[in-house]
């Protein structure tokens, strides 16, 4: 089988353009032919809240990467829909995390479908339908791009249950598949030997937060929440690893209020790809103190490391994570969030929840995602 992949890949960088690529890969293994269309414009700088777009780690091997797609050139997506007709393709698997680009990628698949001779199918695999910022036309822009889809996977239930509001509620087009795990950061390093790269206390008890730092995903919950007394008795410690793109001065208040300084580490510029693996071996425990949330690829970072999570009882979350079993499933509280803290070190949970990570993560495979996907 043909398949074209629409979505972000090397050299833009990020969470949905590293699963896209793995994806590929995975297709691939089992025998699939797959040409991945990205952009070689995806955001207008103006509207991109961080340092760059782009990427410096090299480009995955054996991956046919074509970066075709202008997002604000009417003019480019008919010229591109003809390119990917020209690749007489059997399934077109879609990526749609952001309305923005939903009239880009809706004219891109109507077009396709005008200008084939064949049936071609066209699945969205669809990370969020509405996103956690929200803004005035979303839902107008979602559903324009819902209507050029024949059938749509989820990685999360709660999203599939969203975009049942655009489809009439026609439970037989969306299929879910959990996240799969992201195995394409290499292997894990010693504790120590990751602390000392990155120049982090060898002996404190570590926390990490990690990934794009935005107001939905809660730093200031778990900043909050390392200033109560229980952890602050502890001495325990947070590793913030992620560029921020909100005002960084509403953390760094918290952080002088709290008297955190000394037990906060930053480390806000964008982490390449063959680092990620240091902050997640020197750390005893993973937070994601999520205000809402569909999936997260941080999680399936955490698996692949076999790190412990707390995650909030938000979005998809607590489908990823067992309370009691791979981590903590709490409410989006300071509180909660230092109570799970707490109870990890406290009670030395480390060895007992890091083995229900390891049983876990066999839930998580691409296998299962591409045979979904692939599914009619």
């Amino acid at each position: 089988m043909k398949i074209v992949i629409i979505s972000p890949a090397n050299p833009l960088r990020g969470g949905i353009a590293a699963s896209s690529e793995r994806l590929a890969l995975e297709m691939q293994t089992i025998g699939h032919e797959v040409v991945i269309f990205s952009f070689s414009l995806q955001y207008p700088e103006f509207l991109f809240p961080g340092k760059t777009q782009f990427t410096t780690d090299p480009a995955p091997p054996d991956l046919d990467i074509r970066a075709k797609i202008n997002s604000i050139n009417p003019f480019n997506w008919v010229w591109v829909a003809r390119k990917i007709v020209r690749e007489r393709p059997d399934r077109i698997v879609c990526r749609f995390w952001l309305p923005f680009l939903a009239p880009c990628l809706g004219s891109i698949l109507r077009l396709v479908k005008l200008f084939s001779g064949k049936k071609i199918h066209r699945t969205a695999l669809v990370d969020n339908i509405v996103p956690h910022e929200k803004r005035f036309g979303d839902r107008w822009f979602a559903r324009f791009f819902v209507r050029s889809c024949d059938d749509f996977v989820v990685m999360s239930k709660s999203v599939g249950e969203e975009i049942l509001q655009f489809t009439g509620n026609k439970k037989r087009n969306v299929r879910f598949s959990p996240h799969p795990i992201y195995d394409n950061y290499g292997v894990p390093v010693e504790n120590q030997a990751a602390r000392r790269f990155l120049n982090l206390p060898e002996n404190a008890p570590l926390v990490l937060f990690f990934g794009f730092i935005r107001a939905y995903k809660g730093l200031d919950l778990l900043l909050l929440a390392l200033g109560k007394d229980i952890l602050r008795k502890k001495k325990i410690h947070v590793v913030v690893a992620g560029e921020c793109y909100e005002n960084w001065e509403i953390y760094r208040q918290i952080i002088e209020n709290e008297q955190l300084t000394e037990r906060v580490h930053i480390f806000t510029d964008f982490i390449p790809a063959e680092n990620v693996r240091y902050f997640f071996s020197a750390a005893d425990l993973v937070v994601q103190p999520y205000r809402s949330a569909t999936q997260s690829g941080i999680s399936q970072i955490a698996y692949h490391f076999e790190k412990p999570m707390v995650v909030t009882n938000v979005g998809g979350l607590p489908e990823i994570v067992t309370d009691g079993k791979s981590g903590y499933v709490v409410e989006p509280t300071p509180d909660a969030i230092a109570g799970a803290i707490f109870d990890f070190f406290e009670n030395d949970r480390a060895e007992e929840l890091s083995r229900g990570v390891a049983v876990e993560k066999e839930r998580f495979s691409w296998e299962n995602l591409t045979e979904v996907i692939l599914k009619i």
